[in-house]
């Protein structure tokens, strides 16, 4: 018979919180000059599919050295995310004051588009984990099938990307760090129970 796996108790659960609070707050650090965002995020997100794949977290210089290969094409990535959620959120903000014709159903559909492309950004970002944190657009296409395949999935990362930015608009500024970390390491649970297409090579 094989031997049972060890049974987790509270030190290994706060161990695991504690860690995860840290890749979010390194994740806001590195992502403060905003153009550097999906490099910090695509770096954060290869360390957890190490985490889950090895049971151990990458070295600060493996860590280091994903976050400078990433960069240069993580920040054309970062320019077009941060321009589509402008977007977005200047229409959801002049549907909801009137500004704009529309009116309700408007409003819900932005919003329910929104939703699909936060949950379609959040599967991007774990496949690009499996990669080290390089292939944007091997991500994007490998994201696209699961969409396509497995609308499950694409629901199950819109809820967690939405209900993320949730908590942070309600919980206190210093506390948002922390969610990221925990949304990227949802979005990874959410895949690792409904398996992403994987990617294909470019």
């Amino acid at each position: 018979m094989s031997a049972e796996p060890p049974r987790r108790d509270w030190r290994d659960t706060a161990r695991e919180a504690s860690d995860l609070a840290l890749l979010g707050f390194a994740v806001a650090l590195a992502a403060l000059p905003l153009l550097t965002l999906a490099p910090a995020v695509a770096t954060a997100s290869a360390a957890l599919h190490d985490r889950g794949v090895t049971g151990s977290w990458p070295t600060t210089r493996t860590t280091l050295a994903r976050f400078g290969r990433a960069l240069p094409a993580g920040l054309a990535v970062s320019a077009v995310g941060l321009a589509v959620a402008g977007a977005l959120a200047a229409d959801l903000l002049a549907l909801a004051g009137g500004r704009v014709p529309g009116g309700g159903p408007a409003t819900a559909l932005t919003a329910a588009i929104t939703a699909a492309l936060l949950g379609y950004a959040g599967l991007v970002t774990v496949a690009v984990g499996r990669t080290g944190g390089r292939g944007w657009r091997v991500a994007a296409r490998a994201a696209a099938r699961t969409c396509a395949q497995r609308p499950g999935t694409w629901a199950a990362a819109s809820g967690v990307c939405c209900l993320a930015g949730l908590l942070a608009v309600l919980v206190t500024p210093v506390a948002v760090p922390i969610l990221a970390g925990y949304a990227l390491a949802a979005l990874h649970a959410v895949a690792a129970r409904r398996p992403l297409t994987r990617p294909e090579a470019p």
